[in-house]
């Protein structure tokens, strides 16, 4: 799995493209604090090579705790900058600094 930020200059905004190898997969999504954890907002597109990716508009500055949704499980992200633990899903979620 990979995240890749993307600072833009012209807006407090930073492009942070999600990557997550499933080839078996179907489905891939992305839910976070980011977007109210609605997993119909950011799934992520199948690549021909098998990988999920998906870029999201997120404000500069803040920390947004996240995690992927592969074929209805929950998993985190390796690279994740940090991670906090969830009470309501008794995990860690992953945690992305902008």
């Amino acid at each position: 799995m990979a995240i890749t930020k993307q600072y833009l200059k012209s807006k407090p905004v930073c492009k942070v493209t999600f990557t997550v190898p499933a080839e078996t997969a179907k489905e891939v999504k992305v839910v976070g604090s980011f977007n109210n954890w609605n997993a119909k907002t950011n799934p992520l597109k199948k690549l021909k090579n098998g990988t999920f990716k998906g870029t999201v508009d997120l404000e500069k500055d803040q920390s947004y705790e996240f995690r992927y949704i592969v074929d209805g499980n929950f998993t985190n992200d390796e690279q994740a900058d940090a991670y906090a633990w969830n009470d309501y899903a008794w995990a860690e979620n992953g945690v992305l600094n902008l």
